[in-house]
């Protein structure tokens, strides 16, 4: 969800799997001529936490990860892809389960894995959505005109949007606005997991 989208989350992006976030970032920079200083000064993230980042030593958080793209003037999902090869694209083209980025909360309550393909990305992207017992997936609204669809595969999970809440239950789907605060939650006893689909305007 290009989450200001779902917004939080740790990116335990392991070794095995795209994309290598400090090698993303220190090209990224890099290629715009920014010291560590600069980007520091217009991500606010620490130099030694960037340093960090860079040489792989420190996982970011979502958070950290959107602040850095802000300040980079690129996507999240852009910025996950930085490096990734671009082969010719095979008749079937299999990502295995670790191949899939995955995001998780600072409290690793939410998990997004994200499903669509990076060329979609600011278009229309889809993640796995797996949320704890008590778990919150907290937004700040997207750009004006996007729609978020989320199907509940199994468990139960709550949307908020604006002043609108409603209790979806296994098998249900909600529509809603994503373009002001907005919010999915667990509020069962038991992993809940859906499908979570972002529809930008002008696709």
């Amino acid at each position: 969800m290009t989450m200001s989208q779902p917004s939080p989350s740790k990116t335990p992006m392991t070794a095995e799997g795209p994309p290598a976030v400090g090698s993303a970032l220190q090209a990224l920079r890099q290629s715009q001529q920014l010291s560590l200083d600069e980007l520091s000064r217009r991500a606010g993230v620490s130099k030694s936490m960037l340093s960090q980042i860079e040489r792989n030593l420190a996982n970011p958080t979502v958070a950290v990860l959107w602040r850095l793209a802000n300040a980079l003037g690129v996507s999240l999902t852009d910025f996950l892809a930085q490096g990734t090869a671009a082969p010719q694209a095979p008749a079937i083209t299999v990502v295995p389960p670790h191949a899939t980025p995955a995001l998780k909360s600072p409290d690793t309550r939410c998990e997004l894995r994200i499903l669509g393909p990076i060329d979609m990305a600011g278009r229309f992207e889809w993640y796995e959505l797996s949320i704890q017992p008590g778990g919150v997936l907290a937004s700040e609204p997207h750009e004006a005109g996007t729609q978020e669809h989320l199907s509940v595969l199994t468990g139960s999970m709550t949307v908020r949007s604006g002043g609108d809440e409603k209790k979806l239950k296994h098998g249900d789907t909600a529509r809603y606005g994503a373009d002001v605060a907005h919010a999915i939650g667990n509020p069962g006893k038991s992993v809940a997991t859906a499908l979570l689909v972002v529809v930008h305007p002008g696709t």
